[in-house]
């Protein structure tokens, strides 16, 4: 048995651990890449691949991530070197410092993107006179994406150097509330729209002329990315559960409230899109170039696309703060450094490769560091991170850890437990290795 560190920051309540075990999930995987990926897969079809991914992929590796950093409390790297394991396990905590701030790097890219976008909603420039793609060609070329990369880094700041309660938890339980009430408001003039019909059709009834290999990879993916695991980012959030905290269902609330948001990103989307005479496949600039065509449309157009954006970046934030937390945790244990200093190392680190992947579609086009740090991160390390803690606690962990950690000490019952023991010891690892071939060769 490991020994614990009860002087370690512990969430204070039920509602922390979920909201920030949720924000850690929800963002831009949900709300810019679930949407365009259904669109390319042909809604139902994807939907109902994507759900089924999530059940057999997505909880039983949220729950490994979870055992590991409640039973060691401690930071990706330290937990696998508490429990004794060869030390080849320990790549799985460099795998997850390395691509967090890879992620973290690019993500901020996009994030900042939002807020220009919000920005340019609040003065009016969202309307039918702009030619949106030339408008975001432009942009993304320039130097105010680099502007509003640092200032959205600055603002991650502020929230990660706080703390885990004063900033983590309380952030999370304003930001989640809000992200969810403003979803549903968009959700409801949506379903109000001549379209709604033809959205709702197109997202919930599959359609069996679209099952193909490709729409089976573009869900099984989608599943993996949206929950952020592989990252160690769960396990980092484990590792501030108190022992009362109840695993699995936490897992499965982490999961269905960031399925849940994916699933209403779509209401709120695809009855727009068929209203406007827009197409669902329009990939990844449906975003930042169609929507913002539709709110030009709409009356009270500029209000919503303000609404929409400022909804973007809660769900960036959320996001963010939790890949920050990864590499601060094992700067403040494994390099002693405080807090405020490991915060601001992580973000320096940040902006020096965020304001690079920022010019990477302007005067860095060649060397595209954003295109690099997404597809090495998405496609490499977080498939083989989360195929290793897959493979380590279905076949390596000591039973009797994984038992006492999902039943709080034999404290509550775990129907599923042999279920998570065998989708982790054969499922999650043939999937994830899928994953990761296809990114290769792809």
């Amino acid at each position: 048995m490991v020994e614990k560190k009860h002087t370690r920051a512990q969430f204070a309540t039920r509602l922390g651990v979920i909201a920030t075990t949720v924000g850690s999930a929800v963002g831009l995987g949900n709300m810019w890449r679930f949407p365009y990926e259904a669109g390319n897969g042909g809604g139902g079809a994807f939907m109902l691949l994507y759900i089924l991914f999530i059940l057999l992929l997505g909880i039983p590796v949220i729950c490994a991530e979870f055992v590991i950093g409640r039973e060691t409390r401690s930071n990706v790297l330290g937990a696998f070197k508490q429990l004794k394991t060869s030390r080849f396990w320990q790549i799985i905590g460099y795998i997850g410092i390395l691509s967090s701030l890879m992620i973290l790097s690019f993500y901020s890219v996009v994030a900042g993107w939002t807020i220009e976008y919000f920005v340019q909603s609040i003065v009016g420039n969202i309307s039918s006179d702009v030619n949106f793609h030339e408008q975001f060609v432009g942009f993304t070329t320039g130097w105010r994406a680099l502007l509003w990369t640092v200032v959205f880094l600055l603002i991650n700041l502020l929230v990660i150097i706080r703390g885990v309660r004063k900033g983590l938890e309380r952030m999370s339980n304003i930001m989640m509330p809000l992200l969810f009430i403003i979803i549903i408001i968009f959700c409801i003039n949506s379903l109000t729209m001549p379209g709604a019909s033809q959205g709702l059709d197109f997202l919930f009834r599959p359609d069996l002329s679209k099952f193909s290999w490709n729409v089976v990879l573009s869900a099984l993916g989608q599943a993996f990315f949206s929950l952020s695991i592989g990252l160690g980012c769960m396990l980092t959030y484990a590792s501030y559960f108190n022992d009362k905290t109840n695993i699995v269902r936490s897992a499965a609330a982490t999961a269905g409230l960031d399925t849940l948001v994916a699933i209403l990103a779509g209401i709120m989307i695809f009855p727009a899109v068929f209203t406007f005479g827009m197409s669902p496949a329009e990939g990844p600039t449906l975003m930042f170039e169609v929507l913002p065509r539709i709110f030009s449309m709409m009356p009270a157009g500029a209000i919503w696309a303000t609404l929409f954006f400022f909804m973007l970046f809660l769900a960036s934030l959320s996001s963010t703060i939790s890949m920050s937390e990864i590499s601060i945790t094992f700067l403040t244990e494994q390099g002693r450094l405080s807090r405020s200093k490991a915060c601001i190392v992580c973000t320096a680190i940040a902006l020096f490769f965020g304001s690079l992947c920022a010019l990477s579609f302007g005067p860095l086009e060649r060397l595209n560091l954003f295109n690099l740090f997404n597809n090495i991160s998405s496609n490499v390390l977080l498939p083989i991170g989360g195929m290793l803690i897959s493979i380590f606690v279905g076949w390596i962990l000591d039973r009797g850890v994984l038992r006492r950690q999902l039943t709080n000490n034999e404290s509550i019952r775990v129907p599923m437990f042999k279920l998570i023991i065998f989708c982790l010891k054969f499922v999650a690892p043939v999937c994830l290795a899928i994953i990761l071939i296809m990114g290769l060769i792809g």
